[in-house]
């Protein structure tokens, strides 16, 4: 065996590896949230720990990389919203209502992304200042023909749904928590049809 043929292998090695790890990360943040032992996955993973960190070498490394696919198909729906709702409000809506469905992946989710949002350095925190560009986008246009309030920023809006995602997996919520705050947290910002 040539040097030049064990290069691609080890690549391809350490690709599986990665995946290997999101696919075990996937299934134990599915089940024991974003607060769960890196440790553990690791184990799961059948690799030890100094591999998972070269492959990620933060949790929010790890919950970023598990979040693009989520990412990407969120943005579609971003799209599919701006093309197909002429209502503002309910453009809003609806983009607020994709973040929430996004924010609650994996229990404890918005702490991270509530976090990324103060620390440059997170890799979540660009993922958070998109979010809050495209909801700007979307409060501005429902701003513009007087179906939102002015006083509201995008910002705000991000943090209410990151609010209303942690509130459903709280001790004290039920069922019916997400929706009723969902729902005041719209009533807040929307100025009715006339």
């Amino acid at each position: 065996m040539t040097a030049g043929t064990s290069a691609p292998r080890m690549r391809a090695d350490k690709e599986r590896n990665r995946s290997h790890i999101l696919e075990v990360a996937q299934e134990f943040f599915s089940e024991e949230g974003v607060s769960g032992s890196l440790d553990t996955i690791a184990k799961r993973a059948g690799v030890g720990p100094g591999t998972l960190y070269r492959h990620f070498p933060t949790r929010e490394a790890l919950i970023a990389a598990l979040l693009q696919a989520r990412y990407d198909e969120l943005f579609d729906r971003r799209d599919v919203i701006e093309r197909d709702e002429p209502d503002t409000a309910r453009a809003l809506e609806r983009w607020l209502e994709a973040l929430y469905d996004y924010s609650t992946a994996f229990d404890g989710l918005p702490e991270p992304l509530r976090v990324a949002l103060f620390e440059e350095s997170s890799p979540l925190a660009t993922t958070c200042e998109n979010f809050i560009t495209a909801t700007e986008g979307f409060l501005v246009a429902a701003q513009r023909e007087n179906r939102a309030q002015e006083w509201v920023r995008g910002r705000d809006l991000f943090l209410g749904v990151l609010a209303t995602a942690w509130v459903s997996g709280a001790v004290l919520a039920d069922d019916s928590s997400a929706a009723v705050l969902q729902a005041v947290h719209k009533t807040g910002w929307m100025i009715p049809a006339t």
